[in-house]
């Protein structure tokens, strides 16, 4: 028989948990200062007020006006909470209050679990948070002494069928293993620095007894409101039939070049120099899908929203136009306010949410710094792609290569292994003008041309010309004119 789970409020935890946490057990919420455990605790015991439940809230540490503040910061109110203050007053500071008899630790131990398990016994909660237990460990002085205490709160608990989390702020030294082997499931709170932008949080179950849970780390952001947890993406997790068919842009050249079209379901990288009319391209794709009826989500790590939509403009892709008619979302994003879980999820909302069929990402190497190593890059681009596959999307990912010509072009990352399909933008010089070549060097369903056009930019509309069968050596970005007079390009007029 399955034990009955309660949600903790915190959705994208509950997600991580398949469900909520089994009730009835002692939980450790542990995390440094500053990693939300408070906010952690008062989310879960609002989630079972809301629900009926009768919840407590024991302080050992912070006051009640302290809570009181937490709680107006994320606009809550704590009216359906009991809360039980039980910290040192200014009445400890006389003199003739200070123990001498008996060790302070041994009469303040057993006048604290008494004053606790007395409230307990008058409100009968149905949830419970202890903050923290740093103070009870104190109080105990000896660790045979607390392991004992904690078992005994363990036994008791779990016959009056309560769920407790006990919050722990780390501050003693080594790790406690021993609360780990006594509670029924352990939720680990991370706070990671970066050099710059905001600090990356993260939260991994570290145990859940005889439950199923998705281990590893997951990325979280505290908010006015609460916790927000970002699961990590898994893709077999999310399943779908294979949809057939191509995507096209509209450009006849290139979707010749494609062999009709980009396959559904497949990752394409557009890789060149800066300025070669990557992002171009990929907005056309964009512009293509919402004319055809279907949503496209462009995430911007660079270039900024203003600018891209007055670039749109001069390309005759009134791309505002189409976000202010749902028809495309158009997002500017800061990889230094934004942890890469949580611009996974941006991306998977589009997709679940608003229906997205294309999905562009301009560009992977803006994605880059926003991760705090090169190692992670590749694992959590490799899952979101195969996630987006399985919809049915179409990704287009943009990346800027280092230099303008010649073959010593240099990428930062090399992920076009992990993409379906490449295109290749290129520099070339000829006949007295820097020109643009762009191709196809992989498609990995379906045959492709192995043709080089020219993609220019006629009357502030792209084209993609006809195949250059009329000069050797383009990749060099100085090629050899092999054909006659006649078959000398044009000069494309830029007015």
């Amino acid at each position: 028989m399955n034990k009955q789970r309660i949600l903790t409020g915190i959705t994208g935890l509950d997600d991580v948990l398949h469900g909520g946490l089994p009730s009835g057990h002692l939980y450790v919420v542990e995390g440094e200062p500053g990693t939300g455990k408070t906010t952690f605790g008062l989310q879960c015991l609002l989630e079972g007020a809301g629900r009926g439940e009768k919840v407590m809230y024991i302080t050992l540490s912070e006051s009640k006006i302290e809570l009181e503040e937490v709680a107006l910061s994320h606009h809550w109110s704590l009216d359906r909470i009991a809360l039980f203050e039980f910290v040192p007053t200014e009445a400890n500071l006389r003199p003739e209050d200070q123990y001498s008899a008996f060790h302070p630790s041994e009469v303040e131990f057993q006048d604290t679990t008494q004053s606790i398990l007395q409230e307990v016994e008058r409100v009968n909660p149905a949830r419970i948070v202890f903050d923290s237990l740093s103070e009870l460990r104190l109080m105990a002085q000896d660790s045979l002494r607390y392991r004992r205490q904690i078992l005994a709160l363990k036994h008791y608990f779990l016959n009056r069928q309560c769920t407790v989390l006990l919050l722990d702020d780390k501050t003693t030294e080594g790790h406690d293993m021993q609360l780990h082997s006594i509670a029924h499931g352990v939720v680990s709170l991370e706070r990671l620095p970066r050099e710059y932008g905001i600090e990356r949080r993260r939260v991994r179950v570290a145990k859940l007894r005889g439950s199923t849970f998705r281990e590893g780390f997951h990325d979280y952001r505290i908010e006015t409101g609460g916790i927000v947890v970002y699961p990590r993406l898994v893709a077999h997790d999310h399943c779908h039939p294979m949809l057939s068919g191509v995507t096209k842009s509209g450009l006849a050249g290139l979707d010749a070049l494609w062999g009709g079209g980009i396959p559904r379901g497949s990752s394409t990288l557009i890789i060149g120099p800066a300025g070669s009319g990557k992002s171009s391209l990929a907005i056309q794709y964009a512009a293509e899908a919402a004319k055809q009826g279907e949503f496209a989500a462009v995430f911007l790590f660079e270039e900024t929203r203003q600018s891209l939509l007055l670039r749109s403009t001069g390309l005759g892709i009134d791309l505002d136009d189409l976000v202010r008619r749902k028809k495309a979302h158009l997002e500017q994003v800061d990889p230094a306010e934004l942890s890469p879980g949580e611009f996974v999820e941006h991306v998977r909302r589009s997709v679940v949410e608003q229906g997205a069929r294309v999905v562009i990402i301009d560009s992977l190497n803006g994605y880059l710094n926003s991760m705090p190593g090169e190692s992670f890059l590749a694992i959590q681009m490799h899952e979101l792609l195969t996630y987006l596959n399985q919809q049915g999307v179409v990704t287009i990912l943009v990346l800027a290569q280092a230099g303008v010509l010649g073959t010593s072009m240099r990428s930062p990352v090399d992920l076009s292994y992990l993409a379906d399909n490449i295109l290749l933008t290129r520099y070339f010089e000829a006949l007295g003008r820097v020109r643009k070549a762009i191709s196809v060097l992989k498609k990995r369903s379906g045959k492709h041309e192995e043709t080089i056009r020219e993609l220019q930019f006629v009357n502030g509309r792209m084209q993609v010309s006809e195949a250059l069968s009329n000069f050797h050596g383009i990749m060099t970005g100085v090629p050899t004119f092999v054909g006659s007079q006649n078959d000398l390009l044009p000069n494309p007029s830029n007015e």
